[in-house]
């Protein structure tokens, strides 16, 4: 696939994302080839779609279809999905008469009994990209209200403590961005995807600093993307989890992998 045609492939997505989400917006996707561009593309299906996700606000339960395709098994199902919190497990259903008894109400999860081991290094990349691509959407709200409000006679951004946030929030999804575009292991994923959530979350936390008051608010966007990294960052394990496994894994091994290697 040339630049051309992922480009056209971003548009569409974006584009079909935008007009649905949930049940409707994976009707969508099965219906553009989802299936088939996960498996025969996956270095390009999962960073698209999934940051594109973040970005857009939209959800649909295609990490069901990252994890069932790393364990060689058919998409288009369900299975359980460990969560932070010790002991937790949930399914992420494909029907949305389920939504609203979750976590985020917009996405139909609940608990379930624990499940069998499933290989969750690409679920966790695939979650990496999709908790960049919340943070993003939030940076630019922040930075967009920052450009165009105005206190004391100035532009809010042309304050140096309204830019240190912001420009922090970007370095900390740039970093977590090249984490994931070099997670190549079970270890380098674990480290994406706890960078990715520890990015997510500082991009919340910045960005409703910059928004001040009209970010608590229902008729703002910021809280259904804060909501839905929050989520997302517990879901197969949270950075904070994900920070210590690592940390006992490399105490266990006696090692750590060379700066190349992370």
């Amino acid at each position: 696939m040339d630049a051309a045609e992922r480009d056209l492939l971003a548009e569409t997505l974006r584009k079909t994302m935008t007009a649905a989400s949930g049940q409707a917006l994976d009707a969508s996707l099965t219906d553009l080839g989802w299936a088939e561009l996960l498996a025969e593309h996956p270095d390009i299906a999962v960073p698209l779609t999934f940051r594109l996700l973040g970005e857009t606000g939209a959800h649909a339960p295609l990490l069901n279809d990252v994890l069932l395709s790393a364990a060689g098994r058919p998409v288009g199902g369900t299975l359980p999905l460990p969560y932070a919190g010790g002991g937790t497990w949930v399914v992420w259903e494909r029907d949305d008469s389920a939504a609203g008894t979750a976590l985020d109400p917009e996405l139909p999860l609940h608990t379930v009994p624990a499940g069998p081991p499933v290989p969750l290094a690409a679920g966790r990349v695939a979650l990496g990209w999709w908790l960049v691509g919340a943070g993003r959407a939030m940076l630019t709200l922040a930075r967009q209200h920052a450009v165009d409000r105005v206190q004391f006679g100035r532009p809010l951004a042309s304050f140096q403590a309204v830019r240190h946030r912001l420009a922090e929030t970007l370095v900390a999804l740039d970093g977590a961005e090249a984490t994931l575009v070099a997670a190549a292991d079970d270890l380098s994923a674990l480290l994406a995807k706890a960078a990715a959530g520890q990015a997510a979350l500082t991009a919340a936390r910045h960005c409703q600093q910059v928004l001040g008051g009209v970010g608590f608010t229902a008729e703002h966007d910021l809280h259904r993307h804060v909501r839905r990294a929050m989520v997302l960052d517990g879901l197969l394990g949270s950075a904070r989890e994900l920070t210590r496994e690592a940390g006992a894994l490399l105490r266990a091994g006696g090692s750590a992998p060379r700066l190349v290697q992370l």
